[in-house]
């Protein structure tokens, strides 16, 4: 049973409340994407939400059955006790008119109106109706049925037909009573039956007003309500307490773990108490101890090897000179030696030459690793630069068989760069092919955008495996040792290639097929510095997926030309 009233919610203060919600509304797009990123950064504003959503759920649960169950007990008990009410009111009653035995109209009447203060008395409620039961025989002394006003209308025929059909037993109903405010409350109105002496028959309805106990109801719901929000705001404050004791130690270590991955090797975590979060810190503190010790011991070796390659490498320069020079003697007289004799002067002068590439090679690496490489920024044509670098392997393309050809839709403006290291990129790529093209076509493509220029070295040799794939790029590695080498290569020039790309900003990137050979692609923004979202030329390349070519170079795609603008 829900016991209401009708109420009316006054506007007062409307205005300044609109202002107010006005100010806190003029942001209200924002809102989502705080709670989200809260939601996502935040330990303590994740816990204490889930804390206070499921509190919540359990107040909102355990309040509403509360408020059930007194509300249905309090009416119960209320039932009980009106019954009893009206059962002891008619009784009294029908014991006066049974005490009597007058049969004429002033009796009667009397008779009547004594029931009726009887049961007023009896019953505490002024809300008293009597109606003859229909179906007697006309009687001239019975008294006129009668109504409290507030009853007028509030009988309903089904509960008079209940008290006509048993007659000895009461019937209660819920009803809604006129209240002095224009409204409703609560009710109940029980009925039964009382026998006058000259035997008539009428129904007798008693009213209850339970505005006394919805406003006990209300007040259980309103203190519900207040203690349901009192232990939530206690909860929700319980919850931020003990997280935050817990959760401002994770955020110190993860603060702390984020400056040791990014270098800074002396920071390390407070250490306070012995509890679980001191061990932590103990522990973490104690790793990265040993993270700093073993990381300056690397950087100590890393530093010793450097110089030592450094020095070697400065050492053996004034040595290999003075070798060369003498070399160079002794090549120039070749002819004048036995066949033996010249054979090993032109291996000395050989091997003398790809030391002395070595030992370069080895000093720029140097570089690379101490980190004092200085870039010669200057505008510089990577189509300028593509055709200097085919100029100079042309002879070694044409001794391996293969055709060089340039196709450059793009790239003809400047871009920043140092010129001495892109070309040596370029040279580099080109050798590459031609050592591993079989005597094909070589394709060099010049492209760019409105962010980068780019260059693609392919050929159409063999191509390498994905494991070779991968380690293309390392230090002194080589795809296949027991190939015999036309230019005689170090194993650092795609390792130095790869640090010239991206000491400029850019990316050397490679694609590769077992029988379709393979691309390499130099990317560079246009501005030292500058970003690029997409290389101007495709990987794989656009031929990628076609027939190989033949190995005679007749048979060779034709419809790659160079083009100039």
């Amino acid at each position: 049973m829900v016991f209401s009233r009708e109420s009316t919610a006054s506007p007062a203060g409307y205005g300044a409340n609109a202002g107010v919600a006005g100010a806190r509304l003029a942001n209200w797009r924002t809102w989502p994407t705080r709670v989200v990123r809260s939601w996502r950064r935040s330990l303590q504003f994740r816990t204490v939400i889930v804390t206070l959503g499921l509190s919540l759920a359990a107040v909102l649960i355990s309040s509403i059955y509360m408020s059930l169950s007194i509300g249905n007990d309090l009416f119960s008990s209320r039932v009980d006790q009106v019954q009893q009410d009206s059962f002891r009111a008619t009784s009294s009653a029908q014991n006066i008119l049974d005490s009597s035995s007058d049969q004429d109209r002033a009796g009667i009447q009397e008779l009547m109106s004594a029931a009726r203060t009887e049961i007023a008395r009896a019953s505490s409620s002024t809300l008293i109706a009597g109606y003859r039961t229909p179906g007697q025989s006309p009687s001239a002394v019975a008294p006129q049925d009668f109504e409290s006003p507030q009853l007028s209308g509030v009988i309903s025929d089904a509960l008079r037909a209940s008290v006509q059909k048993n007659p000895d037993e009461q019937w209660w109903q819920s009803v809604s009573l006129p209240a002095s405010n224009g409204g409703t409350n609560p009710g109940i109105v029980v009925g039964t039956e009382i026998t006058l002496p000259e035997g008539s028959r009428y129904e007798i309805y008693i009213g209850y007003n339970l505005v006394d106990t919805e406003e006990t109801l209300l007040f259980v719901q309103r203190t519900l309500f207040i203690g349901g929000l009192t232990l939530l705001i206690l909860l929700a404050s319980v919850a931020w307490v003990v997280v935050r004791l817990v959760a401002n130690p994770i955020r110190v270590a993860a603060e702390t773990s984020q400056r040791l991955a990014s270098g800074d090797l002396e920071v390390r975590i407070p250490e306070k108490g012995e509890d679980e979060l001191a061990t932590l810190a103990q522990s973490f503190n104690g790793m990265a101890d040993s993270m700093q010790k073993q990381i300056k011991e690397l950087a100590d070796l890393s530093q010793v090897q450097q110089r030592f390659v450094s020095d070697v490498s400065h050492e053996l320069r004034t040595p290999l000179t003075t070798i060369r020079l003498a070399g160079d003697v002794l090549y120039d007289q070749r002819d004048t030696y036995p066949p033996a004799m010249a054979r090993t002067t032109e291996l000395l002068h050989t091997q003398t030459q790809r030391f002395e590439v070595l030992l370069a090679d080895l000093l720029e690496i140097s570089r690379y690793d101490a980190g004092s490489v200085q870039l010669e920024i200057e505008p510089t044509s990577l189509i300028h630069l593509a055709e200097d670098s085919i100029d100079g392997v042309a002879s070694l393309a044409e001794q391996k068989g293969s055709e060089i050809r340039l196709v450059a839709p793009g790239g003809y403006s400047p871009v920043e760069a140092d010129p001495r290291r892109i070309r040596r990129v370029v040279r580099n790529l080109l050798g590459n092919a031609i050592e591993h093209g079989e005597g094909r076509p070589i394709v060099v493509v010049v492209d760019s955008n409105e962010q980068a220029v780019a260059l693609t070295v392919r050929d159409y040799g063999h191509g390498m495996t994905e494991a070779d794939s991968e380690r293309v790029f390392d230090r002194f590695w080589r795809a296949d040792p027991s190939r015999k080498r036309t230019i005689g290569g170090t194993g650092l020039g795609l390792a130095i290639a790869l640090e010239d790309a991206q000491l400029h900003g850019g990316t050397l990137d490679l694609w590769t097929r077992v029988g379709g050979g393979t691309c390499f692609r130099l990317t560079l923004p246009r501005v030292l510095g500058g970003e690029f979202s997409v290389s101007p030329l495709p990987l794989p390349p656009e031929d990628a997926d076609g027939p190989s070519p033949a190995i005679d170079r007749a048979d060779a795609p034709t419809q790659v030309r160079e083009e100039r603008s």
